[in-house]
């Protein structure tokens, strides 16, 4: 049976438990660990930020948990796309493909663009910077506006998202083993800093562990701590890349469930010994910095120094692995989308030697590179958290529907406490939107309106 399905749909399927997992950790270990850390500390929890990633992780944990279910039920790729199009129809399963499209694209971008910045930082450190103007993004956002920042184009950012695209273009294996060599070159840097850092905390800076609040909401006290949980919740985001693979898993029933909760315990034990870390040895106050880890470091003292350059090197290979991943799932969002027929075929064109979606990948990849050459980080950060808080929210919805329309169907895997879990799940995520800026949630209503126009012209176009 699987070798017939295998045949039909062209991919490959050759990815295990332990690959999977990997995927998962090098999609979600990246800017949240090397950065969000450190401005949560500062700016909302003090040492309390380690509550705030363990609240996170369990919120994560329960769209984990459905995640798991559908995965396990599922035969297709496409992640988000292809359950909440079973469960809830294809409009609804359209429209949270078509926030899938921003949240990889944006994620891939962003990643990038972060990936610069810290490559920039390590040939300083080595005595080689590079010219700003050719390692910055051209645009910022100043008082909701684009403005021009002095810069010509980001080709650092450019060049990622050329490798990486090659590497996804060239085979879900080879991916898969450059993914896991640079997994575990992170997970060592960190590992690294964690253990000798933790003989360079110091107690004291963990009093008090929940500061007090200054009378401001969220800033400080246990509304410090939840709008941290808030906040870090975006660096658990990649997992469900691991979703959009089950196609090309050996076992999708088994692996992929154990890929997506394997990724998530994983990464939790790394957030939460780097938070312990960088606040028992930096005064939280003074962690808002876009380099909280090297700071750390630097506060080890000078027989250290030979550490921040590890650091940057860790921060660069982490973003790789995250970058590669999700240009490894879009393509395969797409792939799903044409075999409904609602996106043009030639994103089902399968590579004959290499078993990939070449086409589209190359396509995601060649827009990926415009929007990392072009936009600044954060607003490429707040377009892939919208995008990503919808699909979680359909995908517990679906469980739901499911549960109810098809409860005969086999399931490998089982969310448990149905219906608390996923409801769990939906309110969180609906919290977690509330919170974002105006702004965002007006590019959100247009990137929905034009997914509604290209979805209606396919649709006419295909019944004609």
């Amino acid at each position: 049976m699987r070798a017939e399905q295998e045949a039909a749909r062209g991919l490959l399927p050759a990815l295990g438990p332990v690959q999977l997992v990997l995927l998962g950790v090098g999609c979600i270990i990246g800017a949240g660990i090397f950065v969000i850390t450190g401005s949560a500390a500062a700016q909302y929890a003090g040492p309390a930020v380690v509550i705030s990633f363990l609240l996170a992780a369990l919120a994560c944990a329960c769209v984990g948990l459905c995640y798991a279910e559908l995965a396990a039920m599922s035969q297709e790729s496409g992640g988000a796309y292809s359950y909440t199009r079973d469960a809830l129809g294809p409009l609804l399963g359209w429209l949270v493909g078509w926030n899938l499209i921003m949240e990889y694209l944006g994620a891939a971008a962003f990643v990038a663009v972060g990936w610069s910045g810290y490559l920039t930082a390590l040939f300083a450190t080595l005595g080689m910077p590079l010219p700003h103007e050719l390692s910055a993004a051209p645009l910022a956002v100043k008082d909701g506006a684009l403005v021009a920042t002095g810069a010509i184009i980001n080709l650092p950012a450019i060049f990622i998202v050329g490798l990486v695209t090659f590497l996804a273009v060239i085979g879900v294996r080879r991916s898969a083993w450059a993914n896991t060599a640079v997994v575990i070159t992170k997970v060592a840097v960190i590992l690294v800093v964690i253990a000798v850092g933790a003989f360079h905390v110091n107690p004291d800076q963990w009093t008090p562990f929940v500061p007090a609040n200054t009378g401001e909401f969220g800033h400080y006290g246990i509304t410090g701590v939840l709008r941290a949980a808030a906040v870090v919740f975006i660096a658990y985001i990649g997992f469900d890349a691991v979703a959009t693979t089950a196609l090309e898993a050996r076992n999708p029933q088994r692996d992929v469930p154990i890929g997506i909760l394997g990724s998530l315990v994983v990464c939790t034990v790394l957030y939460i010994g780097m938070a312990l870390v960088l606040t028992g040895i930096v005064p939280y106050a003074e962690l808002n910095v876009p380099h909280p880890v090297a700071l750390a470091v630097e506060r080890m003292g000078p027989s250290w120094v030979w550490l921040e350059s590890l650091v940057s090197l860790g921060a660069v290979a982490g973003l790789t692995s995250v970058a590669l991943v999700l240009l490894l799932a879009q393509p395969r969002v797409f792939y799903a989308m044409a075999q409904h027929g609602i996106m043009p075929a030639i994103f089902g064109k399968v590579h004959k030697t290499w078993r990939t979606p070449h086409v589209g990948t190359l396509i995601t990849g060649g827009a990926a590179m415009v929007l990392a050459s072009l936009f600044p980080i954060d607003l490429l950060a707040e377009l892939v958290s919208i995008g990503t808080l919808v699909a979680f929210m359909a995908v517990s919805a679906s469980v739901l529907v499911l549960r109810r329309t098809r409860p005969d169907v086999p399931r490998p895997f089982r969310t448990p406490l149905v219906p608390i879990i996923p409801v769990i799940s939906i309110l969180t995520c609906a919290g977690l939107m509330y919170y974002l800026p105006g702004d965002t949630w007006a590019r959100l209503v247009i990137w929905l309106a034009l997914g509604l126009i290209v979805y209606f012209f396919r649709r006419n176009k295909a019944k004609a």
